[in-house]
């Protein structure tokens, strides 16, 4: 990941440094002797990322956030697994190091990978690019590509096959993320009710089964400095084989065009670069799946309402925590808000 994108270690979650470099020259034969630094990702609301940089050599490491964690959340080891067995077969998957369990280093479990370079996108273009129309497709045609790529990869060569159970996928979803809400709550949600009544009573039969992501958004990738190619998809943690459909209704949870409303838009912050003029709509990513893909998207707007209300339980997991004083970064403070806006927006896709 590009330097910019790096900041000093938040306070608070500093790493202890002499037992980290200690165990990465004992366990990371291709890691130099010599002093190690270390600096923080500042983008991402859950799992902590930092840079280990000793000399030349560089890689990432990746912890759960502090304090408690909910119930088979932020596995490090599982994100592990997925990492290994998945790489041979998917470019954009960083090689993973390392997995440890030993908390006595960082304070809880962990994994090593190496590190990616590139470009990542947020809400603005580095300075270093001029923005075009047709640089917005360019990127929202790859983004489609490789999600197909990945649902094209078969499960039953990577350990995902004897970690999942891809039968009744959404049914288990969907109970699953209404088990999450309800442990998380902290305020009466107008409309949580009738979501979740519309969600249960109208699951669709789902596609074949491919490997998903369940996190893929334009944040959580890499690009070339000139965009020809995705150089690296993070963030796994989400991963699973499941319905490839609810994998596309995540990545447009995420995908913000310019007519959305405010609340969608602006609820993280900034929108994403995807309200650019050039970026593909949701309707134009999602046809070209289709296309892509050969698969039949005609309920799409059953797993986009999903994905927003899946959004918003994750957005009241980070709020539960900072309400709880698990966290007092600020950016958590109104999440509250962030949530009931998703599940307006949620029923509102329902209702199309």
């Amino acid at each position: 990941m590009s330097d910019a994108t790096t900041i000093e270690v938040r306070t608070g979650e500093e790493l202890n440094r002499e037992l980290l470099q200690t165990f990465i020259q004992q366990q990371i034969p291709q890691a130099p002797k010599g002093e190690l630094q270390i600096r923080q990702f500042s983008a991402g609301h859950s799992n902590l990322t930092y840079l280990l940089q000793i000399a030349d050599w560089e890689a990432v490491l990746r912890r759960p956030p502090l304090g408690p964690v909910a119930p088979k959340a932020h596995d490090m080891e599982r994100e592990y697994t997925i990492l290994s067995s998945l790489h041979p077969y998917f470019q954009p998957a960083p090689k993973p190091y390392l997995f440890s369990d030993d908390e006595s280093i960082v304070g809880s479990p962990f994994f090593i990978m190496e590190r990616r370079k590139g470009i990542v996108l947020d809400t603005k273009f580095p300075n270093e690019v001029t923005y075009t129309p047709e640089l917005g497709r360019k990127i929202s045609q790859l983004m489609v590509e490789q999600l197909v790529h990945l649902h094209q990869v078969d499960y039953k060569k990577t350990k995902l096959a004897d970690m999942v159970k891809p039968e009744g996928f959404m049914q288990r979803q969907l109970s699953g993320w209404i088990g999450r809400y309800e442990r998380a709550k902290t305020d009466e949600v107008r409309g949580v009710a009738e979501l979740t009544d519309y969600l249960t009573k109208n699951v669709p039969n789902s596609a074949a089964p491919t490997i998903i992501h369940y996190d893929y958004k334009l944040n959580n990738a890499m690009f070339s400095h000139d965009f020809s190619e995705m150089t690296g998809l993070f963030d796994w943690e989400m991963t699973t084989v499941g319905d490839p459909l609810a994998d596309v209704g995540a990545a447009m949870s995420y995908w913000i065009q310019p007519n959305d409303p405010d609340l969608l838009k602006k609820g993280l912050g900034a929108p994403p670069v995807t309200v650019l003029d050039g970026f593909f709509t949701r309707d134009e990513f999602i046809q070209m799946y289709a296309d892509k893909s050969g698969r039949d998207v005609g309920s799409i707007d059953y797993y986009l309402t999903f994905a927003y209300f899946k959004l918003a339980v994750i957005c009241q997991q980070i709020y539960y925590r900072y309400r709880k004083g698990q966290t007092t970064d600020q950016r958590f403070a109104k999440f509250n808000v962030f949530v009931e806006n998703l599940i307006q927006y949620a029923l509102i896709t329902a209702k199309k």
